[in-house]
């Protein structure tokens, strides 16, 4: 997995580029921001394998803030203006995005820093997958990619993307293939993965901009997982 952050001004940029990094599997996002200085804190203070980086930004730019960092991870620039490719490129940027960029563009840049880790950590052990039949073949999924699992009579969905994968299997069945400390059934039809939980209120769990309920018997796993973090 390649721990990233995204830095940049725009709102919308920023939820852009969060819903293409969902998509990967060997992308996780560890967190967003919106300047230059609150992100060199973190930056400093993190271990990281990747930055997707605005340039024009108030107070102090991206390319200022790259040329902050002693031993910088991978940077993927990503703006509004192509002055700056140059430059860029010449700070060993993997890639240079100019926005607006597709959903296929941005692969393209992420697999380039895909290899580049895998050249720099050639120990690291490819990202745990498990397999499961689909429409008459197996289909491997990447259990960091797995969004959230719906139950569906007696099938099941696999949200991965925009797309779920659904197969004839059971919500118990397939928890005992997943890590167990990585995913929680919270609702007799849904099964979440822990670290994605972005908010919790009202009995209701938000995750990848969907709001899943939590089964008044699964409350108590629910609220145990949160006073264990």
């Amino acid at each position: 997995m390649l721990r990233c952050i995204i830095i940049d001004d725009e709102p919308f940029a920023v939820e852009l580029i969060q819903s293409y990094v969902e998509q990967i599997p060997f992308l996780q996002l560890k967190a967003t921001f919106h300047d230059a200085i609150n992100a060199s804190e973190y930056i400093h203070k993190n271990d990281l394998d990747l930055i997707f980086l605005d340039i024009q930004m108030p107070h102090i730019n991206g390319i200022q803030l790259l040329k902050s960092i002693k031993q910088p991870p991978s940077i993927i620039f990503t703006t509004a203006f192509d002055q700056y490719a140059v430059e860029g490129f010449e700070l060993n940027a993997v890639d240079y995005l100019l926005k607006p960029f597709s959903f296929d563009r941005f692969q393209k840049a992420v697999n380039k820093a895909h290899q580049i880790y895998k050249i720099k950590h050639p120990d690291k052990e490819d990202d745990p997958f498990i397999f499961v039949k689909s429409d008459y073949q197996m289909i491997k999924i990447f259990i960091n990619a797995i969004q959230f699992i719906e139950g569906w009579d007696d099938y099941i969905k696999i949200y991965v993307g925009d797309k779920p994968i659904m197969t004839l299997m059971s919500l118990k069945s397939v928890l005992e293939i997943l890590p167990a400390n990585d995913f929680l059934r919270v609702h007799r039809s849904y099964i979440v993965p822990v670290k994605r939980i972005e908010s919790i209120r009202n009995k209701m769990i938000r995750i990848a901009g969907k709001e899943i309920p939590v089964g008044t018997t699964y409350m108590d796993a629910v609220n145990e997982f949160i006073n264990r973090k």
